[in-house]
């Protein structure tokens, strides 16, 4: 559940900036996520099965 101010959730209260900027970080966080899955990928033939994830 989201939290709550008297009636209204709290992303109501968050001014024009402030959901920019949320906006900003969270197409950075996927585009680092969806890099990382496509190296891990990348070179792969196909029909056979990934390799083992490596120790980091």
């Amino acid at each position: 559940m989201t939290d709550k101010i008297g009636s209204k959730n709290v992303a109501q209260h968050r001014g024009k900036k402030e959901r920019a900027e949320i906006r900003k970080t969270n197409i950075a966080r996927e585009a680092v996520k969806q890099a990382e899955a496509r190296a891990r990928y990348r070179n792969q033939q196909k029909g056979r099965p990934a390799p083992a994830a490596p120790a980091a």
